[in-house]
């Protein structure tokens, strides 16, 4: 949510609440979310318990709030990522280097999901309500969306229908992230947009297509 145009005492309220979120993400990280409770978050946070029920009806509420919020950030760095100018291809990458930049911003969070999901591959529809679905399908027709156009323009082959090659492209970066987060030294994610692109690129582009608009 934008400050401008807020109130001061709405200001503060964000404020407020974004504090309270940045020690709960910590006390998670550090304890697990069954470990933590209500009460050593308002603690911690420097708030009274009342102040806290405020904004979250409970402790399940405030982890979905910040589910939410990451969610909130990948959905809008990805749709501007994909809406800048250029032609598909460009857009695509635009895609890929973008999810990495929200990931790697994100790690605490990203891991405490990780954890509470039991370890499964990040995936934003896994575990989360029908609101996450909507937003997840939504920048997947998006993303589709890129491929059916750089397939009417001949740049891509159409091997697939678009929405499984937007799930690919989602799939394949997963994957370098999760290789990443086990291990950043070894796996450097932005180091490796090439090869994603190559990896990709070769089953989708036409023969012309890719190597002339990417210099690859």
């Amino acid at each position: 949510m934008q400050e401008s145009g807020l109130s001061r005492r709405e200001r503060e309220k964000l404020r407020h609440r974004q504090e309270i979120l940045d020690v709960a993400l910590q006390l998670f990280s550090e304890k697990g979310f069954h470990n933590v409770s209500m009460h050593e978050i308002a603690q911690k946070a420097e708030f009274a318990i009342g102040t806290m029920y405020k904004f979250f009806k409970n402790k399940a509420d405030l982890y979905r709030a910040l589910v939410l919020d990451l969610a909130d950030k990948f959905h809008y760095g990805l749709t501007k990522a994909i809406e800048q100018p250029g032609n598909e291809i460009e857009k695509i990458e635009n895609y890929i280097r973008a999810k990495g930049d929200v990931f790697i911003s994100n790690v605490p969070m990203i891991r405490l999901y990780l954890a509470e999901t039991r370890g499964a591959t990040f995936n934003v529809k896994a575990g989360l309500d029908e609101e996450l679905k909507e937003r997840y399908e939504e920048f997947m027709a998006r993303l589709a969306g890129i491929f059916e156009s750089g397939i009417r323009k001949k740049l891509f082959r159409p091997v697939a229908d678009p929405y499984y090659l937007a799930v690919s492209i989602n799939s394949i970066t997963n994957a370098f992230l999760m290789l990443w987060l086990e291990d950043p030294d070894s796996h450097l994610y932005h180091e490796n947009v090439n090869t994603i692109l190559r990896i990709f690129f070769e089953g989708v582009c036409r023969e012309t297509g890719c190597t002339a608009e990417t210099g690859r």
